[in-house]
């Protein structure tokens, strides 16, 4: 069963610099872009836009790869 995130919810992803926490702005089921990189999200797999609390940009990321707080 896939995660179950929500606007506002704390979440924790890894990065090449280490770990971040941001929070989820809301949950992708189309593609779109960030940043000039194309987001391949679906209803059948939707990823999670967040924004990091340290550095307040977005980002897109799969459920599996986010860790609610």
């Amino acid at each position: 069963m896939a995660k179950q995130l929500k606007s506002g919810d704390e979440v924790s992803w890894d990065t090449s610099q280490g770990k971040t926490k941001g929070r989820v702005i809301r949950k992708q089921t189309s593609q779109t872009k960030i940043k000039g990189h194309k987001v391949k999200a679906s209803a059948a797999e939707p990823h999670y836009i967040v924004e990091s609390d340290k550095s307040a940009k977005r980002a897109a990321h799969k459920p599996d790869e986010l860790r609610k707080l």
